[in-house]
C-alpha cells in the first residue's frame, strides 16, 4: 500500500493537496468530495480508476487519500487520522473562520509530505512480519502433520519398530 495522493478541503475548496507520484488526482478528488459532503458520512471509500480514495470527513472539513491498493484500509485510516489531529491543532485553523490561503497549503503539503513519506516507510515492514507469521504457522503443521502421519504409520505397523 502506497499512498500516493492526498489533500484536505473545507466543502469543495482544498486547502492542501500533495502528490507523490505523476497523475490526474484533481478531477477524481473533486468527484470523491462531492460525494462525501453529499453522504456527509464519517469515513468513506471510493475506487476510481486504478486509485482507492479514503475519507475522513470531520467538522465540515474532508481529509482525503488515494493509495494503490485497495485492501488496505487501515493504513490509509491511521494516515488520515495523523492528519487530521495536526490539522485542528494548528494555529491557523483555531480562528473562528478560516480561508484557504498559501500559508496553509505551505504548512500542510510539507505535514502531508512528511506523514505520507513516513506512511510508506511503514508499510513496508508489514509484509515481512506477516509472511514471519504465515512461515512459523506452516512450519508448525507441517511437523504436526508429519507427527501424525508417522504415528498412523506405526500403530498400524507399517513402519516395523
Amino acid at each position: 500500500m502506497t499512498i500516493t495522493y492526498s489533500c484536505i478541503a473545507n466543502g469543495r475548496v482544498v486547502l492542501a493537496e500533495l502528490a507523490l507520484t505523476g497523475g490526474s488526482y484533481q478531477e477524481a478528488a473533486a468527484t470523491v468530495l462531492k460525494l462525501v459532503l453529499l453522504r456527509a458520512e464519517p469515513k468513506t471509500i471510493t475506487q476510481m480508476g486504478s486509485y482507492v480514495y479514503h475519507t475522513l470527513f470531520v467538522n465540515g472539513i474532508t481529509y482525503l487519500c488515494a493509495t494503490d491498493n485497495a485492501f488496505d484500509s487501515v493504513g490509509p485510516s491511521a494516515f488520515l487520522k495523523k492528519v487530521s489531529d495536526t490539522f485542528v491543532k494548528n494555529p491557523l485553523m483555531s480562528q473562528e473562520h478560516f480561508s484557504p490561503s498559501h500559508a496553509v497549503a505551505a504548512d500542510f503539503q510539507q505535514v502531508l509530505g512528511k506523514y505520507m513519506v513516513k506512511g510508506f516507510q511503514n508499510t513496508r515492514k508489514i509484509p515481512r512480519r506477516v509472511c514471519r507469521k504465515y512461515f512459523k504457522k506452516i512450519i508448525i503443521i507441517t511437523v504436526a502433520i508429519v507427527l501424525s502421519i508417522i504415528i498412523i504409520l506405526l500403530s498400524i505397523n507399517v513402519i516395523p519398530t
